[in-house]
């Protein structure tokens, strides 16, 4: 029997994390609340991971593993992996941004990822993201979060009559008719400065101010960077650059007549990102009994085809799986000394990847896109998603594992493949499944409006992908050895 426990914590989750960086701050809250321990890239990790324990790595603060390590781990055996991204389909603050035209503010934006942009239009906007500020103290540069609740932006659409085509679909230019308005310019701008880029509109700049690249007071609109100021406690002086994007300010909320439904921004991938984390650390009550790894993985870039140094595409999980698999297991010990690489090769071969992103619930008004057998519902499970030209890399070997997962958490599966006549959409799962060499399944819970600024999902499906990931943690190692695939198994 499903609640809204769950659903509740996705509601928190989801409205403290507009950015990817604050889908991984927000992560790592939660996973040091559970006694996990950060370590870093930097160091080498030998006699820091023992038995029994649990640990996080981050890498540009966007992308985060997570990982506990069962009191009867040996080297060799396998590592139950999920994996997720943290981004979204957003737009971006273009690094020269402020623009004044017909007596506007206007804020000059990049798209991101495949958004359904239309739904951007007349959304109360504001900004949130990552600011590099200079530290006068110490003379280093640190980052902070910023996320301003106050909405500061909206892209007006044109009244539709002074349309010439009003009754033609919504088509919009995204370079010269997709610019949010920030505020009303207080100088009536001419033939001049009318489009003039940057907040000085021609006012010469003080010895102290002038910088090899032109600085963020320069590029982009003082008011805008004196509330980011504020809100981070720094001065303008201070802000080196930044990172920000746009997010709408109406929160995620339970909807539907009977709380059935979730609306919100970014359920595509959060719901992931929240799902994992809770399934791996309701599943530490039974570490000291497991004999494998269980990690989640959660990227950022995966909107944009993941290839960055954080992506799914990159050496981030090779790197830690490669740090993993070269420690030692000794009684006393623990993990200390480097192993040949034999092992890892030993422990790809007997781990298993739930790469988890959205799937495609059907949507009542527009059946026909659907395959007439294959319509995921909300609020039914989550969907195993088949594609035969691997788009998806989901095979039988991964329906019978995740089958007996689900048996043992009592979670309903469902199963979803595109018409042939139809696109299909891709996931982290063919690339790292082809990096690591490991079995790879994809899953996600249904949800309409993907890629919409407000999209749908089931409430009471949070619970049912939380609980799926718990099972999936805590029986792998033993369900893993009973499926044999090739002959020597």
């Amino acid at each position: 029997m499903t609640s809204l426990k769950y659903a509740q914590g996705f509601l928190n989750f989801v409205n403290a994390s507009p950015t990817p960086y604050h889908v991984v701050d927000t992560v790592k809250h939660q996973l040091r609340d559970a006694g996990f321990i950060e370590l870093s890239e930097r160091y080498n990790w030998a006699g820091r991971i023992k038995k029994n324990a649990k640990y996080f790595v981050t890498r540009n603060a966007s992308s985060i593993i997570a990982f506990t390590v069962g009191g009867s781990y040996q080297p060799g055996n396998g590592i139950a992996i999920v994996g997720g991204h943290t981004d979204s389909p957003v737009l971006r603050i273009r690094p020269i941004s402020n623009q004044i035209k017909e007596g506007y503010i206007q804020i000059g934006v990049e798209t991101y990822g495949g958004g359904i942009w239309h739904t951007w239009f007349d959304r109360d906007l504001s900004i949130a993201g990552r600011v590099f500020v200079s530290d006068p103290n110490t003379g280093n540069f640190v980052s902070k979060l910023v996320k301003i609740e106050k909405p500061l932006l909206r892209i007006p659409t044109l009244a539709i009559h002074l349309s010439k085509d009003r009754y033609v679909k919504f088509e919009f230019n995204k370079e010269t008719q997709f610019k949010p308005v920030a505020g009303l310019s207080e100088v009536k701008a001419d033939s001049k400065n009318e489009h003039k880029e940057g907040c000085c509109a021609g006012s010469p700049l003080s010895d102290e101010e002038f910088e090899s690249v032109k600085s963020v007071i320069e590029r982009h609109n003082k008011q805008l960077l004196d509330l980011v100021a504020k809100e981070i406690g720094v001065e303008v002086s201070q802000i080196e650059d930044f990172e920000l994007i746009l997010y709408d300010t109406q929160k995620s909320c339970l909807g539907g007549i009977n709380d059935e439904f979730i609306f919100s921004p970014r359920l595509d991938n959060q719901v992931t990102c929240y799902a994992a984390t809770q399934g791996i650390i309701n599943s530490t009550k039974t570490l000291g009994n497991q004999s494998g790894i269980q990690l989640i993985s959660l990227f950022d870039h995966e909107e944009i085809g993941s290839l960055s140094a954080q992506g799914a595409d990159s050496s981030f999980l090779p790197n830690i799986l490669e740090r993993l698999t070269k420690l030692t297991a000794n009684a006393e010990v623990d993990l200390m000394s480097e192993l040949p690489s034999s092992y890892f090769l030993e422990t790809m071969a007997k781990s298993f990847i739930i790469s988890s992103d959205m799937a495609h619930g059907v949507n009542p008004n527009y059946t026909e896109n659907y395959e007439a057998l294959n319509k995921p519902k909300l609020n039914q499970g989550p969907v195993i998603k088949i594609n035969a030209s691997q788009r998806y890399v989901t095979n039988s070997a991964g329906i019978v594992l995740l089958k007996k997962v689900g048996n043992l958490s009592k979670t309903p599966l469902q199963l979803f493949v595109v018409r042939n006549d139809s696109p299909c959409g891709s996931t982290i799962g063919p690339m790292v499944s082809a990096k690591l060499g490991v079995r790879t399944l994809d899953i996600g819970n249904p949800q309409l409006s993907m890629h919409s600024i407000r999209e749908t999902c089931g409430s009471k499906d949070i619970e049912l992908l939380v609980n799926l990931f718990d099972s999936f943690f805590e029986n792998y190692s033993k369900l893993e050895s009973k499926i044999l695939v090739d002959g020597l198994d």
